[in-house]
């Protein structure tokens, strides 16, 4: 079929399509308008119809750095992100993406051909060909819909929405087989997901969480990712309580770290663990309170737990809830800030006014920061060159690597009007710059900054080709201590010979020149802030190695 003879887009009364354009007219459809993947021999009809539909795609050089790419797009904009696949191994090296966007509650959509219909059980050495892709990314999301016909497109596509508007936003892949990307069949109008509206808490619910409230004297706020659409809310009601505010990874920034009631990231160290079990009533807003958050088994809460989530099945796991909220979290804040009486710092004791509470939380942090004080020395100061810089607004993407969840997760304030991304449920290596590269594709003129490790970042160091083809000013900022310093540490701590984790080095700057971007090295903070700055203003990437003394 000639150029001239492509079916373009159909009107609202459809018409014949192929399953290839059924696909993309369905994403267009829900709002789709950019996509990152990698073409393939399968999945070319889908590339076919991306223009028509004015789908724009970005092309990383690794289908996992898609996934983290469309990751830190969709967390950025609050929009699912679509990765498109081939079949295959193409599939499978996006499968690390989908298990951390499962872990962190990220609206993620994968898009991949299959075999055909008809493909039979038994191996026949096809290309890309597998014993089940859908039985595959069933153990990493939250579903996996292999569609039968063209039509039945158009429904998998909205099932997917359907999840991301209403329930707990987590990953989806869609699978269409070969033969029905080619087949052409009569449809009609596109089928879409429904406008419905996020649940409102209970009446009930909130009348015994406000009485609870009410009558704290010692309450606490715990803010995980589910608070982050709730932010205003979240502040009010500390404000309203005089309530400390702790937060998750995920949570990072909901409630600015600056703020005299913030703790701000905290809750895996030792002494804010202790003032958490001695509240008289803890308020979890769309937080799992999981190992993750405390990076330890979670300990006991001794007061009334009021628990804010979209997801019913967290009332069920992890610690007992006292007082469940299955709502929204904006909706459910705003049900309390309603309710909760307005006098009730008359009724509190005189002992603690905010201004007590706020000494507390600020001795709080000083004890946490002491307990690390000797480890943690080495980035603060870094970290505070890279504060001074950033723009209030910045994103900031990170990796499991110890300068982030060690240094900047504690130490670099964010607020509400900025965002920190980070893996933080799955623990995945490599996150950084490909969630940078969709940071920034999504918001071209806001600041993004990536933070890595030099371990980390050469899970996905090929992205800085895709940064450099993008010519998008994105500073990558890797923290070079010579391997695999969180596992060193912890096979001296075993009393083992360390084994497999020193790196051979590497020339991260060099290599980045190599790929077309720019590349210089930060000996002090002062280096640092001078070299983010010009990075800031520079299009492409710009990696700035700062060396850490391996100990």
């Amino acid at each position: 079929m000639g150029a001239a003879a492509r079916p373009g887009p159909q009107d609202a009364s459809g018409g014949l399509l192929t399953g290839g354009q059924a696909l993309v007219r369905a994403l267009r459809a829900h709002g789709v308008t950019r996509v990152f993947g990698i073409p393939g021999t399968h999945n070319l009809e889908v590339y076919r119809h991306l223009p028509a539909y004015g789908v724009e795609h970005a092309t990383p050089r690794h289908e996992q750095g898609a996934g983290y790419a469309a990751d830190g797009y969709a967390r950025v904009t609050g929009r699912p992100g679509v990765v498109l696949t081939t079949t295959g191994p193409a599939l499978l090296n996006a499968a690390a993406a989908v298990g951390e966007a499962y872990a962190d509650s990220v609206p993620l959509l994968v898009v991949s051909p299959g075999m055909p219909l008809g493909h039979p059980r038994l191996a026949t050495g096809a290309l890309h060909e597998m014993r089940s892709q859908t039985e595959a990314l069933r153990g990493v999301a939250a579903f996996s819909h292999r569609v039968s016909s063209v039509a039945e497109i158009d429904a998998a596509v909205a099932r997917a929405f359907t999840l991301f508007r209403t329930r707990r936003p987590r990953p989806a892949h869609i699978e269409v087989p070969l033969d029905l990307l080619t087949a052409a069949q009569v449809l009609g109008p596109v089928r879409r997901a429904p406008r419905t509206p996020p649940p409102a808490p209970d009446p009930e619910a909130v009348r015994q969480a406000v009485s609870a409230l009410s009558g704290a004297r010692r309450p606490a706020l715990v803010l995980g990712g589910g608070a982050v659409g709730a932010r205003a809310q979240c502040r009010a009601l500390a404000e309203r309580l005089a309530a400390p505010v702790v937060t998750t990874a995920a949570g990072k920034g909901t409630v600015a770290e600056t703020h005299p009631l913030s703790l701000g990231v905290s809750l895996h160290s030792p002494a804010v663990q202790k003032w958490l079990a001695a509240r008289d009533v803890v308020l979890a807003v769309g937080t799992e309170l999981s190992e993750s958050d405390f990076w330890t088994v979670p300990p006991p809460l001794g007061g009334t737990l009021v628990r804010v989530d979209l997801d019913p099945d967290q009332m069920y796991a992890g610690a007992a809830v006292d007082v469940p909220l299955v709502a929204d979290a904006r909706l459910a804040l705003e049900a309390l800030l309603a309710t909760l009486p307005d006098d009730r710092h008359a009724r509190v004791p005189a002992n603690t006014p905010h201004t007590r509470v706020a000494d507390e939380v600020a001795a709080l942090r000083a004890a946490r920061d002491a307990e690390t004080a000797a480890r943690d020395a080495r980035w603060i100061p870094y970290l505070r060159a890279v504060r001074e810089v950033l723009a209030a607004d910045a994103v900031i993407t990170s990796d499991s690597a110890q300068c982030c969840y060690y240094g900047a997760l504690p130490h670099l304030p964010v607020g509400p009007e900025g965002r920190y991304l980070h893996p933080t449920g799955f623990g995945t290596l490599g996150y950084a710059l490909p969630a940078a590269l969709g940071a920034k594709v999504a918001e071209p003129h806001r600041q993004v900054l990536a933070l890595s490790g030099d371990g980390g970042l050469q899970f996905t160091v090929q992205e800085l080709a895709t940064a450099v083809q993008l010519r998008l000013p994105l500073p990558i900022v890797v923290f070079d201590n010579g391997g695999y310093g969180e596992i060193r540490d912890e096979m001296r701590a075993r009393g083992d010979v360390p084994a497999a984790v020193d790196l051979a080095p590497v020339d991260l700057p060099a290599l980045a020149r190599a790929y077309g971007g720019h590349g210089t090295r930060a000996c002090d903070p002062a280096a640092l802030a001078r070299a983010l700055t010009e990075a800031l203003d520079r299009p492409g990437p710009t990696l700035i190695t700062v060396p850490e003394e391996t100990p």
